[in-house]
């Protein structure tokens, strides 16, 4: 184009431009293009511009994008609404909604009237994170400057209030907009639905399914995965198959996810040879297993114990062209690690590294959840310490997998520095981690230090619950501290908790030894106590 005589003009450039950025892939071969225009001293007007910008945006580059627009003012030229439209979204796409709605005033106050685009783009973001009272006000504000807002905006903000849990907001804007004529779509019922089968409101999630059907709105595939989602969660089987029956009659056909869905609802029901039998389905019905389909019938089978088909599964993964993440590594590791296959686990934790997969916390976790179940301490604490080193900090579940494991093997001295160290390195000790300790130390014949941290729970603002209670009155017991046991078991009454069957056990032993009926007497002398 550049060597054709008479040149093209600069409108049939950005027709080519146009097309080159809407093949997604290409947006710096668009950019250096552009360059060599200008190189050429082809003269560019605002399309042109738009699409540098665009360009930059894509690349998620958007201080080029705002350089060239600086450029554009600089030379005199206006922007016109495609080229605000262009940055906002920019902005709001790489999660600079501060500087989105700069833009957007900066705009207004310089006598811009926004469109539709620049109005459900800002809406758009601000429901992103969560700010449906500002998306709402802005829905006044475009009403109010006679731009009326259509279903695409509704729907939005609907979807972000359901997502927030606040139904009742989200029928409120549901009726506001049937009201001005606008007929809702799949894409709100959806959001409505969704709502309503989060908070198991069944009633009113067939109320909106019927009123779809007298609104002749069909269902997509994600309103019916909604449903069997719904039903998985529940454990509803049986509706769940119904629902997928019902949807391949109406000439729906399932997609990955609701096959994911509909086999994950089996693997939580243990299952197995059904979630197989979903899983073979995928494949004849012309969709092909994803990842997340591995996963979650590995996750079945190592929930189940299975763990030679998990393996299997792994290995027909990776011949099937299924490259495993982290998440397939994760969910084997932590099967094998519980099944006390501790070196298979270390071995695949060893082929995870070596394929480029950097353990996350959740490995650390099923590998010293594992070791330390099976009483190989000394290889926990250095695998904690091989997590440490990596440059992974460990967390507060990864402190009490440990604590817990050397307290399990009366390693008190080395779990207490650990519980220490907590504190020093900005944690705050949880409830669970103050009953490992508690019971640890009462195992270990040491009540009164178990009593000091007991105490301590509460001026660390912890609250304690009816399993610390149990245990500190356990540890009395095994040690015939009445006063103690009767004064803990006392608050633990007032505080509204019960004696658990191991606690009542060691209660009635103790009376059935006592042939005086003294202790009877020292426990429950004052009745109008309890």
């Amino acid at each position: 184009m550049v060597d054709m005589r008479p040149r093209p003009s600069v409108v049939e450039f950005n027709q080519l431009l146009s097309s080159i950025v809407r093949m997604k892939h290409y947006p710096a071969a668009a950019i250096f293009l552009i360059r060599q225009m200008e190189l050429l001293e082809i003269q560019f007007n605002i399309y042109t511009w738009s699409i540098l910008i665009n360009c930059f945006c894509r690349l998620n580059r958007l201080g080029f994008g705002l350089s060239v627009l600086g450029k554009m003012l600089k030379l005199g030229l206006q922007p016109d609404l495609v080229t605000f439209s262009t940055l906002i979204n920019g902005l709001c796409a790489g999660g600079k909604l501060a500087q989105a709605l700069r833009l957007f005033d900066d705009m207004v106050q310089e006598g811009y009237q926004p469109d539709l685009i620049i109005y459900s783009t800002i809406i758009n973001g601000l429901c992103k994170v969560g700010d449906t009272t500002q998306a709402i006000r802005l829905v006044r504000t475009m009403e109010e400057r006679g731009c009326a807002p259509n279903i695409v905006v509704y729907n939005t903000i609907i979807d972000s209030l359901c997502k927030d849990k606040h139904a009742t907001e989200a029928l409120e804007l549901f009726s506001e907009m049937r009201g001005k004529g606008i007929p809702p779509n799949v894409v709100t019922y959806t959001s409505l639905i969704h709502a309503r089968c989060n908070s198991g409101q069944w009633e009113e999630v067939t109320r909106l399914l019927n009123e779809m059907v007298v609104n002749k709105c069909k269902l997509d595939v994600v309103t019916w995965s909604i449903l069997v989602d719904a039903c998985r969660k529940e454990c509803r089987i049986s509706e769940a198959q119904d629902i997928v029956e019902r949807m391949i009659k109406q000439g729906v056909e399932p997609d990955i996810v609701t096959f994911n869905l509909f086999m994950d609802a089996y693997c939580l029901q243990g299952n197995m040879k059904k979630a197989r039998e979903v899983f073979n389905s995928i494949t004849n019905k012309g969709c092909a297993p994803s990842v997340v389909s591995y996963n979650i019938l590995n996750n079945g089978y190592c929930k189940t114990k299975r763990i030679d088909e998990a393996v299997e599964l792994f290995h027909e993964m990776a011949r099937n062209g299924v490259i495993p993440n982290i998440v397939s590594y994760n969910t084997l590791i932590a099967g094998m690690s519980q099944a006390g296959r501790l070196v298979a686990a270390q071995q695949l934790f060893k082929e995870m590294r070596a394929n480029g997969l950097a353990p996350n916390r959740v490995t650390y976790i099923a590998l010293l959840d594992g070791l330390c179940k099976h009483g190989h301490i000394h290889e926990a604490l250095g695998t904690f310490h091989v997590m440490q080193n990596s440059g992974l900090e460990p967390d507060i579940v990864h402190y009490n997998i440990l604590t817990h494991g050397l307290c399990q093997v009366g390693q008190l001295n080395v779990a207490r520095k650990l519980f220490s160290a907590l504190t020093a390195k900005g944690f705050k000790p949880s409830v669970y981690t103050y009953t490992i300790m508690i019971n640890g130390l009462c195992k270990e014949g040491l009540p009164d230090e178990a009593y000091e941290l007991f105490r301590k729970m509460e001026v660390d603002g912890c609250v304690r619950d009816s399993i610390s209670y149990n245990l500190m009155i356990q540890g009395f017991l095994q040690n015939r501290d009445i006063p103690r046991t009767k004064q803990v078991l006392h608050e633990m009454v007032k505080k509204g908790f019960s004696a658990n069957i191991s606690t009542a056990t060691m209660v009635m032993d103790l009376l059935c030894s006592d042939s005086t009926g003294e202790l009877f007497s020292a426990l429950f002398g004052n009745r109008e106590d309890y």
